[in-house]
């Protein structure tokens, strides 16, 4: 039941992180501190689905369902539950492909915001400063 319970709460870890490097680029606007965490989570996301890696929390998924007696799945994490939903066929490279290049250019967006947000703030900081000087 422990090994049951472990592969489900490896699940939504797994979708979390998912919706994690997709998303959490426009999650750093307002937490700039996400930057350092979501830098690298979003290189991993898109190196898996260039090269067709599988996510190490796939295998481990399917080991704790094996040791809880359940049968696994042979493909990998997205094929299994969320293409499932998507798609009506199974994974292929072309589709891998294109996640892939959603999850680039979902982060360029994000990160283009961060960044005229963050020259904006800066110019806003120095034409403020300016004004003090003046002011004095």
């Amino acid at each position: 039941m422990l090994f049951q319970i472990g592969a489900n709460l490896l699940v939504v870890i797994h979708l979390l992180f998912i919706l994690f490097v997709l998303f959490g680029g426009f999650w750093a606007i307002r937490r700039r501190y996400l930057l350092f965490a979501h830098l690298p989570a979003a290189l991993w996301g898109t190196l898996i689905e260039f090269y067709g890696w599988t996510c190490p929390l796939t295998p481990w998924e399917q080991t704790l369902r094996h040791l809880s007696g359940q049968a696994g799945y042979s493909e990998g994490f997205i094929a299994h539950y969320l293409l499932v939903l998507i798609y009506p066929e199974m994974l292929t490279r072309n589709i891998q492909l294109f996640l892939g290049l959603l999850v680039v250019s979902v982060n360029i967006l994000a990160y283009t915001i961060l960044i005229i947000r963050l020259k904006k703030n800066r110019v806003d900081f120095i034409v403020n400063k300016r004004k003090i000087k003046r002011s004095h």
